[in-house]
C-alpha cells in the first residue's frame, strides 16, 4: 500500500492579504480548518510547511504536526519539497499540496485525488470544478485549466494548459482549477529541480512548470468547488457559508 502525505504550504506575507491564515472562521483560525480537511481525508500524515512562527505555534497548540521551512521559496510546492526532503526523509510514494487557502474544502475531494495518483496512471494529479461563465471566466483571479476531454463526477482527464485570461477558450472543456496536487515522489523530486519556465513566470502559475516540461498532469472532477480565499472580499464569503452551515 502506498503512504501518502498531506503537505500545506501557508504563510503571513500573501501580496493580496496579509495574514489570511490566521483570519478567524467560526472562532478558529484559517489554516486549522485545513489541517481538519486534511486529517478528516484520513490519507496520511498532515503536515503545515511554514516560514512563521506564529502559524507554527497555533498549529502545534492545536495539537497538530507543523516545520518551520525556509522564507525564500518562489513556490508552494518548493516548500512542500524541503519537508518531503528533510522532515520525512523521502519515505513517502504521494505526497499531496494542499494550499491553504481553501478552508472550506471537502475531505473527500483530498481523498479522491490521492486515491488516483495511487493507481499510477500520472506523475501528477488535480482537481477541477464547473466554470461559472458569467462570474468567473473573465475574472483573473479564477484559474482556469483545459483538459484533453471532458470530465465528469468520477473520471479524470489530462491537463492541456492552465491559464488566468485567454481570448481563445473552448468552453466545453474548461473548468475552474483546485489548488491542490499530487505528486508521485520522483514526481516531486523532478519538478522542483526544474528552473521556473517562462509560462510559469509569465502566468504566475507553478503547474505550468510541469506541463512545459512534459511532465503528464490528470484533471479529476468534483461537485465541490472550495472558495480559494485570494481578497477580503473571498474573505468574507467563505466565513459566511462556513459559520452559516
Amino acid at each position: 500500500m502506498n503512504k501518502t502525505a498531506i503537505i500545506i504550504p501557508s504563510r503571513l506575507n500573501a501580496i493580496r492579504l496579509p495574514n489570511k491564515p490566521l483570519k478567524l472562521i467560526g472562532g478558529k483560525e484559517m489554516i486549522l480548518h485545513l489541517y481538519d480537511a486534511a486529517i478528516k481525508a484520513e490519507t496520511g500524515d498532515v503536515i503545515v510547511a511554514t516560514p512563521d512562527l506564529e502559524i507554527f505555534n497555533i498549529v502545534k497548540k492545536y495539537g497538530g504536526h507543523a516545520q518551520i521551512t525556509r522564507t525564500n521559496h518562489k513556490t508552494g510546492s518548493d516548500r512542500v519539497f524541503e519537508v518531503f526532503e528533510n522532515e520525512l526523509k523521502k519515505g513517502v510514494d504521494t505526497i499531496i499540496n494542499l494550499q491553504g487557502d481553501m478552508p472550506n474544502i471537502d475531505s473527500k475531494a483530498i481523498k479522491k485525488l490521492a486515491d488516483h495518483l495511487n493507481k499510477n496512471s500520472c506523475e501528477i494529479a488535480t482537481l477541477a470544478s464547473k466554470l461559472d461563465l458569467k462570474k468567473d471566466a473573465q475574472d483573473e483571479n479564477v484559474c482556469k485549466v483545459e483538459t484533453r476531454e471532458k470530465i465528469s463526477q468520477n473520471s479524470f482527464a489530462e491537463a492541456l494548459d492552465f491559464y488566468r485570461m485567454s481570448k481563445n477558450v473552448n468552453f466545453d472543456f474548461t473548468y475552474h482549477h483546485i489548488g491542490i496536487y499530487a505528486f508521485t515522489n520522483k514526481a516531486l523530486i523532478r519538478y522542483v529541480s526544474l528552473k521556473r519556465s517562462k509560462l510559469e513566470v509569465k502566468r504566475n502559475l507553478e503547474q505550468l512548470r510541469a506541463l512545459e516540461n512534459k511532465m503528464k498532469i490528470d484533471v479529476g472532477y468534483t461537485e465541490d468547488l472550495p472558495l480559494s480565499v485570494d481578497t477580503e472580499d473571498d474573505f468574507l464569503e467563505v466565513k459566511k457559508i462556513m459559520e452559516n452551515k
